[in-house]
């Protein structure tokens, strides 16, 4: 598990190409047989990845969490963004075929996940972040997601929303969770970007093909940076931070925060005309 502190508007606005993608960029989740974290300070949020392919990958404690289970004090979704697979939690199967969403809640102890097809493999993102309150575990389908059709042609973002775990969807204590897809052709997403001073979001890249990148933006409105990133890689955006992106193809991403609140539309525009 790595550990990302936080750091303010004004040290970010000074750093290097390099500086930025060590604070926040999230590489190398998604390796075989394994299952790695990125445990950041801002909100508290872990993003991971697991990968199960010639075996079952057990969800383990760490040491920052000072926690008998990993899930004593937290709250889980669960996104399979590969082949299907199975997440096995305190005995009770659920199948997660690509793009199903699984909420875990506090208090789930054993958790265990596993490939249906090693030539295949599931590839589980995942997002954790502080509860207080025990909701149900609970599986959707993308089917059952409310998708939602944005975007245009012109505009180059003709895009499907799908929402998983929501105040109007899975209830949760402070995770809200979905994902986007973009048409062929389209290529920004989360145009007008925005940002969210009540909580912390995390971008993870799916569906890029391996020699294309994406170039993500970042920062504050008038200090905008940005990091190159390729398939399967996440981005943690501070709450004072735009996030959105713009790739050499079309590509799907997972969106995930925590904070303040469950209002998926609690956003401070931020006018593409006023960025700089």
């Amino acid at each position: 598990m790595q550990i990302r502190f936080q750091n303010s508007p004004k040290e970010v606005k000074a750093m290097s190409t390099e500086e930025l993608r060590e604070h926040y960029l999230c590489e190398s989740l998604m390796q075989d047989d394994a299952i790695n974290y990125v445990y950041s300070h801002h909100d508290r949020m872990i993003t991971g990845g697991a990968k199960p392919v010639q075996q079952s990958l057990l969800l383990r404690t760490h040491d920052e969490l000072k926690a008998d289970y990993f899930l004593e004090r937290r709250e889980l979704g669960i996104i399979n963004v590969g082949g299907s697979g199975v997440v096995e939690a305190d005995g009770i199967k659920y199948d997660l075929e690509k793009l199903s969403c699984l909420y875990l809640g506090k208090g789930t102890k054993e958790v265990q996940f596993t490939s249906d097809d090693k030539n295949n493999p599931a590839v589980f993102f995942l997002l954790s972040a502080p509860a207080h309150h025990t909701y149900p575990n609970k599986k959707m389908k993308k089917e059952e997601a409310s998708p939602v059709a944005l975007g245009a042609v012109e505009t180059s973002n003709q895009r499907t929303i799908y929402k998983y775990i929501h105040l109007d969807g899975i209830q949760s204590c402070q995770l809200v969770m979905g994902l986007t897809v973009l048409n062929a052709g389209s290529v920004w997403n989360s145009v007008p970007p925005h940002t969210h001073t009540r909580r912390t979001e995390v971008y993870f890249y799916f569906d890029l093909n391996e020699q294309q990148r994406l170039f993500h933006f970042m920062g504050e409105p008038q200090q905008t940076r940005h990091i190159v990133m390729k398939n399967h890689e996440a981005v943690i955006s501070p709450s004072w931070s735009i996030h959105c992106g713009c790739g050499t193809s079309n590509y799907a991403f997972i969106w995930g925060m925590a904070g303040e609140n469950l209002v998926f539309s609690d956003m401070d525009p931020a006018p593409i005309t006023e960025l700089k």
